[in-house]
């Protein structure tokens, strides 16, 4: 196994990553049209087993003050590998995420992976405001 994470948009496949959004908790029937479009200003981290991409995270972020991490996954076959850690750790070590006042992110079920990477939980949210849209 020749495991690689690569910042390079030009190697992300689109097709897989719409493919495992699609299903996820988060972004459950979102276009592949939308997945194209945040890619494209977004900063992307792709997991690589070779040619095959096996894992994502993304970062919307100023790259100065704020950024928000999502769409992090790891396809179910190469989990307990400790790949996520590898994914985040080249997240947290980008040379434009240094020095930013707050990186933010929401999941449901990976607190414990997260805290690992200096996250903390916050305690009520009544701080943050949201304008939700209802397309997928």
């Amino acid at each position: 196994m020749s495991i690689r994470i690569a910042s390079d948009p030009a190697r992300l496949d689109v097709d897989a990553i719409h493919a495992f959004l699609t299903r996820s908790y988060w972004a459950q029937g979102v276009s592949r049209e939308r997945v194209a479009r945040s890619l494209e200003h977004s900063l992307c981290f792709g997991l690589y087993d070779g040619e095959r991409q096996i894992g994502f995270a993304r970062v919307i972020s100023d790259r100065v003050t704020f950024g928000y991490l999502c769409d992090v996954y790891v396809l179910e076959p190469y989990r307990g590998r400790a790949l996520g850690k590898r994914l985040l750790e080249a997240v947290r070590a980008h040379p434009d995420l240094q020095g930013l006042r707050r990186l933010l992110l929401e999941t449901r079920d990976a607190h414990g992976l997260y805290e690992q990477f200096g996250f903390e939980r916050i305690a009520d949210g009544r701080d943050f405001m949201q304008i939700k849209g209802d397309t997928p």
